[in-house]
């Protein structure tokens, strides 16, 4: 439940369209329900806008499962996020709308429209292998409710591609952009656009990439003024701050 559903229920029952006994059972599992293993928060959409999303990364399948099962009775979108094909097959006996992104390894369930701003968020990556990142973010943005335009393999290594893509990437209200190796694309796109840059480092590299720390500290370091940076391999983090900002 988001803030315009749970004022238009005051509003039915002031209007005597509901019954304050069918608002009370609306209302039971507020602020959160106890399913032992975990407390699923059913305030969150009020308090920042967005319902509670799944991360399904050492949760079992059958845990998943409950979980997404309570939530479908609230009839809200659902976000599971690095979840594998066994989750999702499992969800699928619940739920035919389920639907998976192998590349972001994502479960989405589409229960009620969103309103979607007019502006976008561009989701740029360095090279291919970024683009499993790419996709959590970008899913992520869209499930929130929000065009996303996706430009890929971009990186430094060939420049002239990025410029041949500028002008989408100028349009956007925010980008994200996404790079293994050294990082370096956040700095260089950082410093060719006047929107926020949230970078995000990936761990796509060899030796010295370290696992995506090398990436970690250029973009940190970036001396292009407005890159704010999510951890490593974060393409949800990223998704999500992006929606945020493209909904002020």
């Amino acid at each position: 439940m988001d803030e315009r559903e749970l004022q238009k229920l005051l509003e039915d029952i002031k209007e005597g369209k509901s019954s304050i006994e069918e608002g009370v059972k609306k209302l039971k599992d507020l602020p959160f329900k106890e399913l032992g293993f975990a407390k699923i928060d059913n305030h969150r959409e009020i308090r920042v806008g967005y319902p509670e999303v799944i991360y399904c990364a050492g949760k079992t399948v059958e845990q998943v499962k409950s979980i997404v099962e309570f939530m479908l009775t609230k009839n809200n979108n659902i976000l599971a996020t690095r979840a594998t094909e066994e989750m999702y097959a499992a969800i699928k006996e619940i739920c035919l709308e389920a639907e998976y992104n192998k590349l972001a390894k994502t479960i989405t369930i589409k229960k009620k429209d969103v309103p979607v701003p007019d502006t976008y968020i561009a989701v740029v990556t360095a090279g291919t292998s970024d683009i499993p990142v790419a996709e959590e973010a970008a899913v992520t943005a869209e499930v929130l409710g929000n065009k996303v335009e996706r430009i890929f393999d971009v990186g430094v290594a060939g420049i002239h591609r990025l410029f041949n893509r500028l002008d989408l990437i100028r349009g956007a209200r925010v980008v994200v952009v996404i790079a293994g190796m050294e990082g370096a694309l956040a700095s260089v796109v950082g410093g060719l656009v006047d929107k926020p840059v949230i970078a995000v480092p990936t761990s796509v590299g060899y030796g010295a990439n370290f696992g995506g720390l090398s990436a970690l500290l250029c973009m940190l370091n970036s001396c292009a003024s407005g890159v704010s940076v999510v951890n490593i391999d974060n393409g949800f983090g990223a998704g999500y701050l992006a929606s945020m900002i493209n909904k002020l």
